[in-house]
């Protein structure tokens, strides 16, 4: 393994404690954690007649699954609004017509410094959910956010 796959970032291997969401250059807020950043290509595959040796491979659509967006429960609403913005009465305020933005998740190291950022296209939210509540529970308070998009692309900042 060489020297810049161990330390990508600048010498020492990334590690961070939160990662930013924006959405239009908008702050959506800061999560413990981020899951689905990743892109699968279909394979098409093609026989070719007299050729017995193997199968020839072809790169197909590209997908992107849904990103999964978690953290504690917090005071600010700009999750929520901006939920609330695609979908119900934003959503058929706006004739029914779904207004896709471009959004980022950039991560942040301890120190504040932006580390690395994706950018997305077309994204738009397809859930949230908000914390259990029971009042005989210790658990902390989490809401998670999902959200669609078209793709990314990394951003070296």
């Amino acid at each position: 393994m060489s020297t810049s796959e161990l330390a990508p970032l600048g010498g020492e291997p990334s590690t961070s404690s939160r990662f930013l969401f924006e959405v239009d250059g908008v702050e959506i807020g800061l999560f413990r954690e981020v899951a689905g950043l990743q892109l699968d290509v279909t394979v098409e595959e093609y026989v070719e007649g007299g050729q017995n040796g193997y199968v020839h491979q072809l790169p197909g659509v590209m997908r992107w699954p849904h990103l999964t967006f978690t953290r504690g429960l917090v005071q600010s609403d700009a999750l929520f609004s901006w939920v609330t913005k695609t979908s119900g009465e934003g959503f058929s305020g706006n004739d029914n017509t779904l207004t896709r933005a471009t959004g980022a998740v950039t991560v942040i190291s301890h120190t504040g410094q932006r580390l690395r950022s994706w950018e997305l296209d077309g994204v738009f939210a397809v859930s949230w959910s908000g914390p259990q509540l029971l009042a005989d529970s210790d658990e902390a308070l989490n809401e998670t956010l999902e959200v669609a998009h078209n793709g990314f692309r990394a951003v070296t900042k």
